[in-house]
């Protein structure tokens, strides 16, 4: 983790260097090892030195090369060194002299505009071709390290690893982007490239960007393949290669100068990254790891102490303790506010600042997480989907049996949702005789009644279809439906103002469920919460000068996990079962298969009524109300009152709306933003 920014001026001018000052000192946090200036004429970059990699001692960045040509600043870490290194056959130093800069920009000296499909690991760069008279940029597959900009098309071109670097620049307004806050209102983060602010944009996830006199030219240089398929002799083989590759991921997230710290929460994410990460140090003789873990004395329901201690008895672990009941989710919103650009926090934003808070103390600097295993891995609950779909009911049935005690639901329950929607469809295709079947098959293993069956999945839909079609229901009609209907907390002329409704329907639009698990994860994992939540991720850590690194967004291991068969991700009730059979023997059986995680809403909920409860109270009478053209106040009091009527049966639903509420009121009012 370093910090990067520059600036391009498009109409000819010089730089003017205290601009290029001012950024590295508002940025300082970022990197505390060094910094340095390079100015080109019209062209100027920055850099926040962070030292993290053997390789990173020896950066010196800006980097320009011999010929002046090219110059690079970027915020990098290449996990295929060796294999670009072979490739561009360029460099006369030994490898562990050369750094990730110098290959990046020897990667561009060799394929231009393409390197970028060349490069795996974490990175953001810029790299100035002088000869084309072109900047070029490019970000990481799935946004791991941040990269925002503003243009004035003609004038200049201004970016930065964080937003508020770009205002040191008196051409950058400050403008509240109310687009945006209708998004993060209406819980709606799919758009990958605007922020809280007008006219600063995000280079969205595995895209480039070319900026020339001419303008910006944008494009993807990466996605993820829908299509492809792993197919493999056995279970032992796909748990084997799954071992392989996130090994893998691991070992190249530890590629330190430094000792390393996990973060183990005791679910099966964490403890997966901790356990590998233990193994390989201990077989290279390096420092053992360091965890730091959340433990919960007051809110016991959110301890997680049996987990977490069956992994640190397995040994080779230096354990560290934050106890996450201590602390409210609007206890440090000042402190966070520093640092933290935009509105936007979720309701977990306090555990990974009390955590880095921790890791900073003790002098750490580069941290592992197990950060959205659920996502990579993926549950396979989609399964059910697919295995309703194909008819597979007597399969569909196990599992359902299967899976219902991990999630303390009846069987009957997970089938009713997840099969019966399937019984209409064969109806509706005239397929009686499977239609029979298959009740039969659900009365003998649930007891349902065929009769009701029958009734109601199939006379009711013949029935609704002769109905319709005597209406004139056969001609196809326009759905009114309004997306607005599921976002009561937005102000509605506020909605129509922004044409929220038709950015729902745009971004986010309602579609049928996913022909099969596979369509289902691949979704997942283009979401735009997910680069939004890296980024956030990554001001989290650079608060404390320190560099998050995330195994499971490693894009060898999503593209295997994401193109294996949907047995290897739901198979008998375990979700994410190629995991569970890769690790055993690595992970302790309490953990490999444990079921389910622990309910983090206690600690929260709690932490919001009580520990700050003064503060929420205040902010509800004091501060909320200057969010009225945003927020419909009538309704947010309304969820505010069930909530603090509500005792220990907190609604979910009103306890996000009065966050969501309080949150982007005390963003406003420290940040002074112009609406």
């Amino acid at each position: 983790m370093s910090g990067i920014m520059g600036t391009y001026h498009l109409d000819g001018c010089p730089v003017n260097r205290k601009y290029l000052e001012k950024m590295v000192d508002v940025l300082a946090h970022r990197g505390p090892d060094g910094a340095d200036i390079w100015v080109g004429e019209s062209v100027g970059f920055a850099h926040r030195l962070l030292w993290t990699t053997p390789e990173s001692l020896l950066e010196k960045l800006p980097f320009v090369d011999q010929g002046d040509n090219f110059a690079i600043t970027s915020d990098a870490r290449l996990d295929n060194r060796e294999e670009l290194l072979y490739k561009l056959q360029v460099f006369n130093l030994l490898p562990d002299k050369i750094t990730d800069s110098q290959i990046i920009l020897a990667a561009y000296q060799k394929w231009g505009e393409q390197c970028p499909e060349h490069l795996l690991g974490d990175f953001a760069f810029a790299i100035w071709d002088k000869q084309k008279q072109i900047l070029f940029c490019a970000r990481d597959h799935f946004g791991v390290k941040p990269f925002y900009y503003h243009h004035q098309p003609g004038k200049a071109f201004v970016f930065a690893s964080e937003i508020k670097a770009l205002f040191c620049l008196p051409q950058v307004p400050r403008q509240l982007n109310e687009v945006r806050i209708g998004d993060y209102l209406a819980l709606m983060m799919e758009d990958k490239a605007i922020t809280t602010y007008k006219d600063i944009l995000r280079l969205p996830p595995a895209h480039s960007m070319v900026v020339s006199q001419s303008g910006i030219q944008l494009w993807s240089y990466w996605s993820l393949d829908l299509h492809r398929e792993i197919r493999l002799a056995s279970n032992e083989a796909y748990a084997e290669e799954f071992r392989q590759i996130f090994t893998e991921a691991v070992r190249c997230r530890l590629r330190s100068a430094f000792p390393v710290v996990s973060h183990l929460s005791g679910g099966l994410d964490s403890s997966a990254v901790t356990c590998v990460a233990r193994d390989i140090l201990a077989e290279t003789g390096k420092t053992p790891l360091h965890t730091i873990s959340s433990i919960f004395d007051k809110i016991t329901e959110c301890d997680e102490r049996p987990f977490i201690n069956a992994v640190l008895e397995q040994g080779g672990l230096i354990p560290h303790y934050v106890h996450g009941d201590e602390f409210g989710p609007l206890s440090n919103l000042d402190s966070i506010f520093q640092y933290e650009d935009e509105a936007l926090l979720g309701p977990s934003h306090f555990y990974p600042w009390i955590v880095n808070c921790t890791a900073k103390e003790l002098g750490l600097r580069i941290s592992l997480d197990g950060f959205d295993g659920d996502t990579t891995v993926s549950h396979g609950v989609a399964r059910l989907t697919e295995l309703g779909r194909q008819g597979k009911w007597q399969t569909l049935i196990q599992e359902a049996k299967a899976i219902a005690p991990h999630h303390n639901i009846s069987p009957y329950a997970v089938f009713r949702h997840y099969g019966l929607p399937f019984l209409r469809d064969l109806v509706k295709q005239w397929r009686w005789i499977e239609f029979a079947r298959a009740v039969q098959l659900i009365h003998k293993h649930f007891g349902a009644s065929r009769k009701l069956l029958i009734i109601y999945h199939g006379i009711k839909p013949i029935w609704e279809q002769i109905q319709r079609f005597w209406k004139g229901g056969h001609k196809q009609r326009t759905s009114s439906h309004s997306s607005l209907s599921e976002t009561p907390l937005v102000n509605h002329h506020f909605a129509e103002r922004i044409r929220l409704d038709e950015r729902i329907q745009t971004l986010n639009p309602p579609r049928e469920s996913p022909l099969t698990l596979k369509e289902e994860h691949w979704r997942s994992l283009n979401q735009g919460i997910l680069a939004y939540t890296l980024e956030q991720m990554d001001q989290y850590a650079a608060m404390f000068s320190l560099e998050a690194r995330h195994p499971f967004m490693d894009k060898r291991l999503i593209e295997f996990c994401v193109a294996l068969p949907a047995e290897q991700k739901l198979y008998q009730g375990w979700g994410r079962m190629v995991m569970r059979r890769a690790l055993a023997g690595i992970l302790p059986e309490k953990i490999q298969w444990r079921g389910g995680k622990t309910n983090m809403s206690p600690n929260f909920n709690d932490g919001l009524l009580n520990r700050d409860r003064q503060i929420l109270d205040q902010v509800m009478s004091h501060k909320v109300k200057h969010l009225e053209k945003y927020i419909n106040l009538d309704f947010l009091q309304a969820a505010y009152q069930r909530m603090i009527s509500a005792g220990n049966q907190v609604s979910d639903d009103d306890c996000m709306a009065v966050w969501q509420a309080v949150s982007l009121a005390l963003w406003i009012d420290y940040k002074k933003v112009i609406p």
